[in-house]
């Protein structure tokens, strides 16, 4: 097929460069992706019709090589559908869903192929594999195994049918909720609307109605402006708008309703994991986790829901008292409610004004500390790249350089939301860090959404961001310091419930005392931040802790029900009311995310069944930063060492349970997860 090459499928050098975003247009992708498919077909064919027996080089080893044009240009296709969209490049995104899923069901329910894999892992134990490369054989093995490669015939072409519709209705969820995201906007017409706003939310509602090209001040459904918005808006009536805008995003009837896209993404996932065996998707999804099983994720779940009721009712009665005071005695605190009370308890128990606080984390200073912690820990140095453009004049580029200086990946990071990007906070890579046929450092991809400041003036995080910030920078460490021989074994691609151990880890870098003395500085003055503020920082993180912990078990109780049911959910809505009702979800405290919106569940099925991961994961984290707690320095360099070599440089070539054994010297316990959120004494 001889064709020009496009700008998509320019060669580019990572980490010497980037791919030419600005010659990179949405008519690009369609005829990149559909010639990288046919290459990548080709590849296959190769190692298909070899007449050598398979063995591990010439079928696994050249399999984890084949499509790498095709994995590159995904990856730059969906960065910019998920960070910078455009109407042209979600409609391409529509009509390329279908197909792309279609080639990779054809991928691992190719006979010939998976004939010679199966060979291979019949016989990794004597064929004198390393574990690493035995890791892949059983990797690869399972992946083409939970993709229908072992079905009959015809059960593989309908399991085919279900994947492709799936990647069409995730597709039609994301660009929904992204909808209604960028379709709402709150006019704040003049100042008895801003009554209660402290300046920097008023900076940043003002910021955003002008990239909008809009008079005055909005708020939007970012949650960097619309929680502060909640938190300090003495209006309830905007309040109360600004809060059902949010929580009912993909629930409006029309061409953008998510609720029957949810249940027939609900229903083909019943069928799929029926295919493959399972009484629920569930069972499916969970086979391939450290969980293991449902019940396992259940328990977790049961325990911390338990210990977090009372608690939450303890917050509640705070919260009843502050309202008190102020001269409202009716007792009710509604879902709008919430935040704007507990932010009075705060600034009244804790004497903790998150408008005095936020002064003190200026962005740019928490990039730094972010930098300043993945140096002291393991030895890496960030070096703006400023010859390099990304796709937005927002993203900031880095070269990562190792302790001997040479370059080791491209760092990028796109911190303030916008209305062509989707919401929420991730990581993802252009490129992953392998050896196989050739060296290829990682290029990874930091995507948050800050409310941007005005032009001038500094965008001033709260304590939350910051732990969001340091958050998704843990994942891109991941990335960034993976050392394994293969692409499938790389950075992140590791099991859905450790995937979330090195982010959630490293925000325990944010809150450490040390670092907040370094780094936390007021914006204008440049006094570090005093003892006594970081005190009440400390006083009041566990307060609010039991609301959190509710509203985040909410949803993951909700996902794992409806990813268990074996029966249809017709209503969406109507499943989660039910199902809240039946835990006792208390009155006014709402659920992280809802069925309608939940992009986690239905704009992908990384996390279907699989909202729990955080909890999961926040048990390792909190055993595992313990480890330096006992070491007596948060630098420690002989843990810091083991951190690296077991935890994010590893990436899927060893068993997580076992490395994670390996770096702490057993397994993790539940204790230090439940005194951090204040669940145990």
């Amino acid at each position: 097929m001889d064709m020009p090459l496009n700008a998509v499928l320019a060669d580019w050098d990572a980490p010497a460069s980037l791919p030419a975003f600005d010659r990179i247009g949405a008519d690009d992708f369609r005829p990149a992706l559909q010639r990288a498919m046919l290459a990548h077909r080709d590849e296959l064919q190769r190692i298909s019709d070899q007449s050598a027996a398979a063995d591990f080089d010439n079928t696994l080893a050249a399999f984890d090589r084949a499509g790498e044009a095709l994995r590159r240009t995904e990856a730059i296709f969906h960065s910019l559908t998920s960070s910078a969209t455009s109407p042209q490049l979600q409609a391409v995104q529509r009509e390329m869903a279908g197909p792309l899923a279609a080639h990779w069901s054809a991928v691992h329910q190719d006979a010939a192929l998976f004939a010679r894999i199966d060979a291979v892992y019949a016989s990794r134990e004597t064929a004198g594999l390393t574990t690493e490369q035995r890791r892949l054989v059983e990797r690869v093995h399972l992946d083409f195994v939970r993709a229908g490669a072992a079905l009959a015939p015809s059960e593989r072409q309908r399991y085919a049918a279900v994947v492709q519709r799936l990647a069409e209705l995730t597709t039609a969820f994301g660009q929904n909720v992204l909808h209604d995201e960028s379709a709402f906007t709150l006019s704040l017409s003049d100042e008895a609307a801003m009554a209660g706003l402290p300046e920097f939310v008023r900076a940043a509602a003002q910021q955003a109605a002008a990239e909008r090209g809009l008079p005055g001040a909005v708020i939007t459904l970012s949650r960097s402006l619309i929680v502060p918005f909640l938190s300090f808006s003495e209006r309830r009536d905007l309040r109360e708008s600004a809060w059902r805008a949010w929580t009912s995003r993909g629930e409006h009837a029309g061409d953008h309703d998510n609720r029957p896209i949810a249940s027939e993404i609900l229903k083909l996932r019943r069928e799929q994991a029926a295919l493959l065996g399972h009484a629920t998707f569930a069972d499916h999804a969970l086979a391939d986790t450290m969980a293991g099983k449902p019940e396992r994720v259940w328990a977790l779940l049961d325990e911390v829901w338990q210990r977090a009721l009372p608690a939450a009712e303890r917050e509640r009665a705070l919260l009843i008292e502050a309202k008190k005071a102020a001269g409202e005695h009716d007792g009710v605190i509604e879902a709008w409610d919430w935040r704007y009370w507990a932010e009075k308890v705060r600034q009244n128990h804790f004497a903790l004004d998150e408008a005095a606080v936020k002064p003190y984390f200026p962005l740019p200073a928490m990039v730094n500390a972010a930098f300043d912690c993945a140096k002291r820990l393991f030895g890496i140095d960030f070096v703006r790249r400023d010859d390099l453009r990304a796709y937005h004049a927002d993203v900031d580029v880095y070269q990562v350089n190792g302790a001997d200086g040479a370059a080791i990946g491209l760092f990028l990071h796109d911190n303030f939301a916008r209305a062509t990007k989707r919401s929420g906070a991730w990581m993802n890579t252009i490129s992953n860090q392998h050896r196989n046929g050739r060296v290829q450092w990682p290029v990874v991809l930091n995507n948050n959404n800050f409310a941007k400041a005005a032009p001038g003036q500094p965008t001033l995080l709260s304590p939350d961001d910051v732990r969001t910030l340091f958050h998704e920078f843990g994942h891109g460490l991941h990335g960034l310091l993976s050392n394994v021989n293969y692409q499938r074994l790389s950075g992140t691609r590791v099991l859905r419930d450790f995937v979330e151990l090195p982010s959630q880890l490293f925000e325990h870098w944010a809150q450490e005392r040390q670092v907040l003395r370094e780094h936390a500085r007021h914006w204008q003055t440049g006094e570090p931040i005093p003892d006594a503020l970081i005190d009440r920082i400390e006083a009041a993180r566990q307060f609010g802790q039991a609301y959190e912990t509710l509203r985040y078990t909410a949803s993951a109780i909700v996902d794992m029900a409806a990813h268990q049911s074996a029966e249809p959910i017709d209503d969406v809505v109507a499943f989660e009311a039910k199902v809240l009702a039946e835990r006792g979800l208390p009155h006014g405290i709402g659920l992280n995310h809802r069925l309608p919106h939940f992009q986690h569940l239905f704009a992908g099925a990384s996390y279907a069944a699989g909202y729990y991961v955080y909890l999961w994961a926040e048990v390792l984290d909190a055993d595992a930063y313990d480890a330096f707690v006992e070491a007596g320095n948060p630098f420690d360099p002989a843990t810091s060492e083991r951190l690296k070599r077991c935890i994010y440089s590893s990436g899927n070539s060893v068993e997580p349970g076992a490395t994670y054994r390996e770096f702490r010297g057993r397994d993790a316990r539940i204790e230090p997860m439940l005194k951090d959120r204040g669940l145990i004494d």
